[in-house]
């Protein structure tokens, strides 16, 4: 009769490491991101569309987002993030099904703060974004997260 063995710490810490590491390589799904970070998420990505060729966003944006007003506040927070940002923002193509590091990022931080958390919204940006910093991004999220709400 044989014993079972269970696998040693040492098994079992590389078992959890592969895991970790399988996990980080999978980039998160934009499809698994709350509706309104989802909906930003698009909208930055057809800003970043325009700004290469030279466009206004905002008719198109009012288009696909249903408001001007909504439009506006996407892109005014575009431009806050631009500004805050520590390097250029990299975003994906429109039809993209994944984030981007960054995208992940405001995705995050959209989502804490529609949920009215600003320890979840300063989680996201913690250590990438400077403290002094994270009011510039507060206000405009929390101005395109009013819009939609009264829009919907």
């Amino acid at each position: 009769m044989s014993r079972s063995r269970s696998p040693s710490p040492s098994a079992r810490s590389a078992s959890s490491a592969k895991a970790v590491i399988a996990r980080l390589a999978q980039p998160p799904r934009l499809a698994d991101q709350d509706a309104i970070a989802a909906r930003f998420i698009h909208a930055l990505r057809l800003i970043a569309l325009h700004e290469r060729v030279g466009r206004d966003p905002v008719p198109e944006l009012s288009a696909r987002l249903g408001s001007v007003e909504i439009a506006a506040r996407a892109l005014q927070l575009s431009l806050a993030i631009a500004a805050s940002w520590p390097e250029n923002v990299r975003v994906a193509c429109y039809c993209a099904p994944v984030l981007t590091p960054d995208e992940a990022t405001i995705a995050a931080l959209v989502t804490g703060a529609s949920r009215g958390s600003r320890p979840a919204f300063e989680d996201a940006i913690d250590g990438f974004v400077r403290p002094d910093r994270a009011q510039r991004l507060w206000v405009p999220v929390l101005a395109m997260i009013d819009a939609e709400m009264r829009c919907a």
